[in-house]
């Protein structure tokens, strides 16, 4: 309820953000704002209604509200409350964005969450700080960076729930494996002695929550980082091979023409093209 989306093609635009402290008791001001509000409370505890709704956002907490909603203090916030606040406007799904042509540029769509808890002492809250600089530098050439600044907290608070989704599914650690052991060849046995599980059980969760078998995504992830060294070093092809774990740079040769549908000397080649 009350949601703000977040498009691909639409940048916030930050028109205030600060650290305030609270040195008397005072109620949230009562208003409808044609701008967006985040506030992440750092000390102690503020209360804020929004269309009927009440907020009570303790330390390390965040909450986004709307513009254009009403919101207003429901309770009195005590002496010591410390929060920072960022006051931003962002078009709305449908809205013509300056300088994006609706029609032509595909657009994804990720909804912020309505609050957020777990964030005292982690890397948003030190963002949050870093944001606050920037926004009392003098410097305006310097200020051109905070819009970026803020989109790229924003698009981190949004992707977080399928951070914790995924880490809540059991090929989430075995998707892992291949970032760290690209460079070896794929071995069953391996990962039941890893995970403590057989690797009949372990193959059928995968394929079922990934869409491909274990094998085939390491061999994804190893022919992926196989075409960027092709693309972005002059190591010869039997090295990438042998770097990957792959003895026969034959074999290699032929998984990598499956993945890419050419030989690695061709795909280089072409890629050079690209730059």
């Amino acid at each position: 309820m009350n949601e703000i989306v977040l498009s691909s093609v639409c940048q916030p635009v930050v028109c205030a953000c600060g650290y305030l402290t609270a040195y008397e008791p005072f109620y949230h001001i009562d208003r409808v704002p044609d701008f967006n509000e985040l506030v992440y409370v750092d000390e102690g505890t503020m209360y804020v209604c929004e269309d009927g709704t009440d907020h009570e956002i303790h330390a390390g907490e965040l909450v986004f509200l709307k513009h254009h909603i009403r919101h207003y203090g429901v309770k009195e916030i005590q002496r010591g409350t410390a929060w920072y606040y960022v006051h931003f406007y962002l078009d709305e799904p449908g809205e013509t964005t300056a300088g994006a042509d609706a029609g032509k540029v595909p657009q994804l769509y990720e909804a912020l969450p309505k609050k957020i808890s777990g964030m005292k002492n982690s890397d948003i809250e030190q963002r949050f700080s870093e944001l606050v600089k920037y926004c009392h530098l003098m410097d305006n050439v310097k200020k051109m960076r905070i819009n970026n600044m803020f989109g790229s907290l924003l698009l981190d608070i949004a992707l977080m729930k399928y951070a914790d989704d995924r880490k809540r599914t059991l090929s989430f650690p075995i998707c892992e494996w291949p970032d760290k052991h690209y460079n070896e060849p794929f071995c069953a046995s391996r990962l039941e002695k890893e995970f403590f599980l057989s690797y009949k059980r372990m193959a059928a969760v995968f394929k079922k929550e990934q869409g491909m078998t274990m094998q085939q995504y390491h061999t994804e992830r190893r022919m992926l980082i196989a075409g960027d060294l092709l693309k972005a070093t002059p190591l010869p092809v039997n090295e990438i091979a042998a770097g990957l774990g792959y003895d026969d740079p034959l074999y290699f040769s032929r998984c990598f023409h499956a993945r890419y549908g050419v030989s690695p000397r061709s795909y280089r080649i072409s890629a050079k093209t690209d730059y």
